[in-house]
């Protein structure tokens, strides 16, 4: 990398440390020459692109898992150099700067970077002393008012150390998508020996179960080692919500899990969390926690293709009705009650208003559609999910109606499972008009291996006749979000229980451009020639392909 000058440092360094959100300190900062070793060992991430730039992170750390949560980094602040490339072997410098990783918030960089030109790839590193990081792929989204190329989005969640190895980060990296979603549980707070899957856990948790500032940071390190998650980071930019497990287990605002065990530092304990989030997260400065609260909802958009609302289920919504089981619970069809918080609900419904994308995507942390276990008169919902929520869910669904959005579709993770799921106004009348769409992202490893399995098995789906799929295996969804359709590749890695398993396609859905709802394809051939010539349009393709053979 080129030598930086002392006015570039002045102009750039302190330019992209306030964007970073680092406060000042008195204490100088040093080059890394001071460290004897590379402390890149976390790798790399960018997140949040516009069609301008993105953010782009890195932490330094030695020793990842030291108890303290610093990194084996000595506790003063160090300058890092970044360089953003116009080209992959990094030999056009398109951009420079300098930013400050102080202690305070773990050593951590967040420069946000602007003045890119739009619908581009970018490559990015850093660099401190004589030590270089890896080098991280980013884009830049189309001009606003632009469509720009089909985009290839992938979505996960739920990724347990001790479970499995993380296979699925490695495979995704090497689909080489353009935007990659994480619905939450990045990390899980147990300490070992506590969440523990059957045959036994193939991978340990370093340290207690995660309670303060320090332990939150150890744990967040001892997932970024991990060099398959480290090639999903590197390999496009992401956008990032949690669910539970960055804190508590089903948690909700300032309740834990089990509110009879008192947690009198519960509200330390998730401010320790949210802060840890932050440092290890490819976040703009809008999320930067102050105290207990964090702002984590957020809109991004992909020119005219898409629009993301990013939602946080957590933080804002009411305490589960009747505990966080299936219940048939009265509490859970009250109208005042809220899983999102009334200004995040507004905040949603005035974005599905005044949206013009082609596809208005809700990337979100639990189940949407309805999932009653019962097949008598009672209805038995999950409490932690939206069905815990119904007055909540109808007046989101609602909204979209309201607003004419062209294609809402619903992204989620935290069951563990692949499902797919047209979705409804009133679930009560199977007959009633599908007014949406719902794609769920089984575990990245959480639960080990799983198993192979047939939907039609599976009793959810003949009392819900709206959920079309179900798979019971680890993976992640890869999509092809173009005009006039949407495609959805339900990956499947067979084994993480091991290391190096492959991948493959279990099943792919469609949503059809103003065709609300999900229909798996069966890959009939068809003519290109036929294609090219208009014998055959979209429609037609559509129907063809969701023929059984």
């Amino acid at each position: 990398m080129r030598n930086l000058n002392r006015r570039h440092f002045l102009v750039t360094g302190l330019a992209a440390g306030a964007a970073a959100g680092i406060p000042a300190t008195a204490q100088a900062a040093t080059h890394g020459r001071d460290l004897p070793a590379n402390p890149f060992t976390l790798g790399v991430a960018s997140g949040d692109p516009d069609h301008s730039g993105f953010v782009i992170w890195t932490r330094l750390a030695l020793n990842p898992v030291a108890e303290d949560g610093m990194g084996g980094v000595p506790p003063r602040p160090y300058t890092v150099q970044y360089q953003i490339y116009a080209d992959e072997r990094a030999r056009h410098v398109v951009r420079t700067g300098v930013v400050r990783a102080v202690p305070e918030w773990g050593h951590s960089v967040h420069a946000e970077i602007s003045g890119l030109l739009p619908g581009r790839e970018y490559w990015y590193r850093f660099k401190t002393g004589r030590h270089v990081s890896p080098i991280g792929r980013a884009l830049t989204a189309p001009f606003p008012f632009q469509y720009g190329s089909a985009l290839s989005m992938a979505f996960v969640s739920c990724a347990q150390f001790e479970h499995g190895y993380f296979t699925s980060y490695r495979r995704l990296a090497e689909e080489h998508p353009d935007l990659i979603l994480h619905l939450g549980d990045y990390q899980y707070e147990y300490t070992k020996n506590t969440y523990v899957i059957p045959g036994g856990n193939v991978r340990h948790h370093d340290g207690p179960e995660t309670e303060t500032l320090a332990n939150y940071r150890q744990r967040h390190a001892q997932y970024k080692a991990d060099p398959d998650l480290q090639a999903a980071h590197a390999a496009a930019p992401w956008l990032v919500v949690w669910d539970d497990h960055e804190l508590d287990n089903n948690w909700a605002d300032e309740i834990p899990e089990k509110p009879e065990i008192p947690q009198p530092n519960f509200r330390r304990r998730r401010k320790a969390a949210f802060r840890a989030y932050y440092e290890n997260m490819p976040l703009r400065r809008t999320s930067i926690p102050r105290g207990i609260d964090m702002q984590l909802y957020r809109r991004v958009r992909w020119g005219r293709m898409a629009t993301f609302h990013m939602l946080d289920t957590r933080q804002y919504r009411d305490d589960q009705g009747c505990g966080d089981g299936y219940r048939d619970c009265p509490a859970s069809v009250d109208p005042a009650r809220s899983i999102t918080g009334a200004e995040q609900e507004a905040w949603l419904l005035d974005g599905f208003r005044q949206s013009r994308a082609q596809w208005d995507i809700l990337g979100q942390q639990v189940f949407f559609a309805q999932r009653d276990n019962n097949a008598g008169p009672q209805k038995v919902t999950s409490q932690d999910a939206w069905d815990g929520y119904v007055a909540s869910r109808r007046r989101i669904t609602q909204g979209w109606m309201d607003a004419g959005v062209r294609n809402p579709v619903v992204l989620t993770g935290d069951v563990h499972a692949h499902w797919a799921s047209d979705l409804k106004l009133d679930y009560d009348d199977p007959t009633g008009p599908t007014v949406g769409s719902e794609l769920v992202a089984t575990s990245i490893s959480t639960g080990g291996d799983g198993s192979d399995s047939d939907p039609k098995t599976h009793p959810f789906l003949k009392i819900n006749p709206h959920l079309k799929f179900y798979n019971n295996q680890r993976g992640y969804v890869l999509t092809k979000i173009e005009r006039e359709l949407m495609t959805a590749d339900f990956k499947v890695v067979p084994q993480v229980q091991a290391p190096g398993s492959g991948v493959h396609t279990k099943a792919t859905f469609v949503v059809e451009d103003r065709v609300p709802g999900v229909k798996q394809t069966y890959l009939r051939p068809v003519d290109p020639a036929a294609r090219a010539a208009g014998e055959i349009t979209i429609e037609d393709t559509v129907r063809l392909e969701t023929e059984r053979p």
